[in-house]
């Protein structure tokens, strides 16, 4: 399930970069972005890069200038993965940071939050970052979800989770491919308990959010409607 695309177009790491800081929350480092005063979270679980990915950093403070405070927790604690280590190819470092971990280390940090007095909290999963949102999703420790390019996302997930969930894809993804979001589409059509939201975006690949080359104008005008997209559902679900 996690293949080339996965793994394409890796960022140049910046563990300086951004408008906000890194803190400790909940025994982890912690990129923190927007007005501590804030009632509202937005949790980043990033994909495989990991927290010091700039365009994710310029992501986390677009959120935090509306009004969020955004947190995006290093869950693989200083080991992200390095596409060429030869030594440790992709399926070897997941072996160390399963998603199930990375959802067992989210959990502290949720609570870390709201002991800071915020009372409603979104979680936002790219790629590997999908798998932690969702299983928040389930056990309804979060209020809303936006799930991007997702990787190992089932349709047995999808039928379990309690929160409002948008899921935007690509139309060229080997690894969620446009079929399986059309599932996650009907299933979420059948809870109404739920607000469930898809949408793929045509002639984009796997990581188009926050992988994307600045100087492609077309690249960036997909990520940016991503992103618009985003933050629409989080505006509309904390409160």
């Amino acid at each position: 399930m996690s293949g080339p695309q996965c793994c394409s177009n890796p960022p140049a790491l910046n563990p300086s970069g951004g408008a906000g800081h890194v803190e400790q929350l909940a025994g982890l480092s912690t990129y923190v972005s927007g007005s501590p005063d804030s009632k509202l979270a937005v949790i980043f679980v990033t994909d495989v890069f990991g927290y010091e990915a700039p365009l994710l950093r310029k992501l986390a403070d677009k959120v935090a200038a509306a009004g969020f405070f955004v947190v995006a927790p290093d869950f693989f604690k200083g080991d992200p993965y390095i596409p060429d280590d030869a030594n440790r190819p992709i399926r070897t470092w997941l072996q160390d940071h399963g998603p199930d971990k990375g959802f067992e280390d989210a959990k502290p940090v949720v609570e870390a939050l709201k002991s800071k007095g915020i009372s409603a909290i979104g979680a936002v999963g790219f790629c590997w970052g999908a798998k932690v949102v969702v299983a928040l999703a389930k056990e309804e420790l979060i209020q809303a979800a936006v799930l991007l390019h997702p990787s190992f996302v089932t349709v047995d997930d999808i039928k379990e989770v309690k929160a409002h969930i948008s899921v935007l894809g690509a139309e060229i993804d080997q690894i969620s491919p446009p079929e399986l979001l059309k599932q996650f589409e009907e299933v979420l059509s059948a809870k109404p308990e739920v607000d469930g939201f898809v949408k793929i975006f045509p002639k984009v690949h796997h990581g188009w959010s926050v992988r994307y080359n600045v100087e492609d104008e077309e690249a960036v005008k997909h990520a940016e409607e991503a992103h618009g997209d985003l933050l629409a559902w989080f505006t509309k679900y904390l409160k």
